[in-house]
């Protein structure tokens, strides 16, 4: 059991739900062995206690949308502000304060980015420093690919419930007002009934049923899952900005998205190259996965590390201040 009182069922609840996240709980409770009633159970305390969420995200390859990892450096009195700004933003996701509280590390993309780069950041009081690598190869992390890779189901319990996602088969489909209208109400909620689908869109269940269908086979629509990475027991997340040779780019990446630890890891614009998001139990693991695997990655020519003090955004869920003693607010600060 972890820190947080979750328990194997609990993990293998969210696992099924990595794999498929608009299974029934009736099938997840036949492949994990107990009553859909249990299932529901333990998913609506995973909601309450620790922001359990399933959601629906768009696949910015299959869309031609440029991605981007953000470095923002506020000043200190400002940070907290402007992170919960940032996340705001429906073009924002997996926002962190970093490096004593002072730096955030964001994600954006989509049509906004744009604006955000050269409008909004450049006219937010407080911002000192603003740098913006973008992502050009996904080593790991990409669409379907959950953001941990922990979880107690066998390989038989997930083959079982992998079989009913729909399988990527042809192009994608087009983007329309119907996809777009159920894209917007399955990233709020990736669960969302058939009726809250038709009625969104006022589509027949059946093109909603089919077209859920299409999205998720053409590769545009996949479901994840918003959780606390205590729920795996490993709250340590570090940031890493490695400087790899470019003959050696694809076989450091390819060996970094391997491991388990790792839940992000893409090649990016700027002289770190190579960027990953590492999860660990606590600070002596993450001491050996530096030392160990890091280490031994070829043409690696320098490594930054950055903790990830408090998650402020994951994909789309907002994480609640820690509760302690609120700072007072800086003068004159405005929204990014």
């Amino acid at each position: 059991m972890t820190r947080d009182g979750v328990d194997e069922l609990d993990q293998a609840v969210i696992h099924a739900l990595q794999v498929d996240g608009r299974a029934p709980f009736r099938r997840i409770g036949e492949v994990l062995g107990v009553s859909d009633q249990t299932v529901a159970r333990r998913f609506g305390r995973l909601s309450d206690v620790l922001g359990l969420r399933v959601l629906a995200l768009a696949d910015p390859v299959v869309l031609c949308e440029r991605q981007w990892v953000l470095r923002v450096r506020a000043a200190p009195e400002a940070a907290t502000e402007v992170a919960e700004a940032l996340a705001r933003r429906a073009d924002t996701s997996w926002i962190s304060l970093c490096s004593g509280g002072t730096e955030i590390v964001a994600s954006a993309g989509g049509d906004g980015v744009e604006a955000l780069l050269f409008e909004a950041l450049p006219r937010t009081r407080h911002i000192l420093d603003v740098r913006a690598h973008e992502v050009l190869h996904v080593f790991y992390g990409g669409a379907g690919q959950p953001f941990t890779k922990r979880g107690p189901l066998t390989e038989s319990q997930t083959a079982r419930l992998a079989r009913h996602v729909p399988a990527g088969v042809g192009p994608p489909p087009r983007m329309d007002r119907i996809s777009r209208r159920m894209l917007e109400v399955l990233r709020a909620d990736g669960r969302a009934p058939l009726d809250e689908l038709t009625a969104a869109t006022g589509a027949s269940a059946g093109t909603v049923r089919r077209r859920l269908r299409e999205l998720r086979a053409g590769g545009v629509l996949h479901f994840d899952v918003d959780v606390g990475l205590t729920a795996f027991d490993v709250p340590v997340r570090t940031l890493l900005w490695l400087t790899v040779g470019i003959d050696a780019l694809p076989a450091a990446g390819a060996a970094l998205a391997a491991c388990p630890e790792v839940a992000f890891a893409a090649g990016v614009t700027g002289s770190g190259n190579l960027f990953a998001s590492v999860s660990t139990r606590d600070t002596p693991a993450l001491w050996r996965f530096l030392t160990s695997v890091v280490g031994a990655l070829p043409g690696v020519r320098d490594v930054e590390t950055v903790p990830a003090l408090r998650p402020v955004k994951g994909a789309v869920a907002l994480f609640p201040r820690p509760s302690a003693p609120r700072a007072r607010s800086p003068r004159g600060a405005r929204e990014p």
